[in-house]
């Protein structure tokens, strides 16, 4: 049996693999804010030992996992790339939701991840290399820049930072593995989501109006659905909701 002309085996295979994925998610959630190893003989002798399993980390792993077979099953590169980046991507969810901070070991690993890759698909196919080094470095060069810019604009305006540098560390490296254009789409969507959920949170939840929201979260839902969804819906759409419907994408 085949879905979307890959056997359901691999779906199966991809599934389990994203189970034990997520867990070691977890573990890492622990060790990356402390600064420590995560590759470590304490996974096996102390963590596995003395820890129940994370379910929601592990089902929603495996969820994505096996999404991600299914869009890019016919792009190794991409498949691969992406099965590297979503673990990093729902580190960098839990730990800055939790903890306000996006670890520097986190962001230097998607870093050199988006690069190893930048190298791989330009190799890949060197018709196309230029485009690919441009199109990942722009992205690399868009996404830092303009979060950097926020956070010096907001630190002049506000006397603090708009927002972390791990933000701005984050947004650079993701532009590595999105290119430039899906990292503006990123940029406009997770300011979207922010002003919606946050909104949402200070009414319902009654938190103070100067309680910090993290950005990070907000990033990492972006990439998500700028990952799953085709760049030509998805840009309209966008375009609409910042202009209001008054103008025709």
């Amino acid at each position: 049996m085949y879905i979307n002309d890959i056997h359901i085996l691999y779906y199966v295979l991809v599934g389990i693999i994203g189970l034990f994925i997520g867990q070691f998610i977890d573990w890492c959630n622990k060790r990356l804010p402390e600064e420590k190893k995560v590759i470590s003989r304490d996974f096996f002798k102390i963590y596995l030992k003395n820890t129940k399993p994370n379910y929601i980390l592990i089902i929603l792993t495996a969820i994505i996992y096996i999404g991600i077979l299914y869009f890019f099953g016919n792009n190794i590169i991409k498949l691969l790339e992406y099965l590297f980046l979503a673990p990093m991507l729902l580190s960098v969810f839990c730990i800055d939701y939790k903890l306000q901070i996006i670890p520097n070991r986190l962001n230097l690993s998607l870093f050199e991840v988006g690069l190893l890759f930048t190298f791989v698909e330009a190799v890949s196919d060197t018709s196309i290399i230029v485009t690919t080094f441009t199109n990942r470095f722009l992205g690399l060069l868009v996404g830092g820049g303009i979060f950097l810019l926020i956070t010096l604009i907001g630190g002049l305006i506000a006397g603090k930072e708009a927002m972390g540098f791990g933000d701005v560390k984050l947004m650079a490296a993701l532009g590595l593995f999105l290119g430039w254009s899906n990292i503006l789409i990123v940029s406009a969507l997770a300011f979207l989501l922010a002003a919606v959920i946050s909104i949402g949170i200070l009414i319902f939840r009654r938190k103070n109006a100067n309680d910090y929201i993290p950005f990070g979260p907000f990033i990492v839902l972006a990439s998500f659905i700028v990952i799953f969804t085709p760049a030509n819906l998805l840009l309209p759409i966008v375009f609409k909701i910042f202009t209001l419907g008054l103008f025709r994408g």
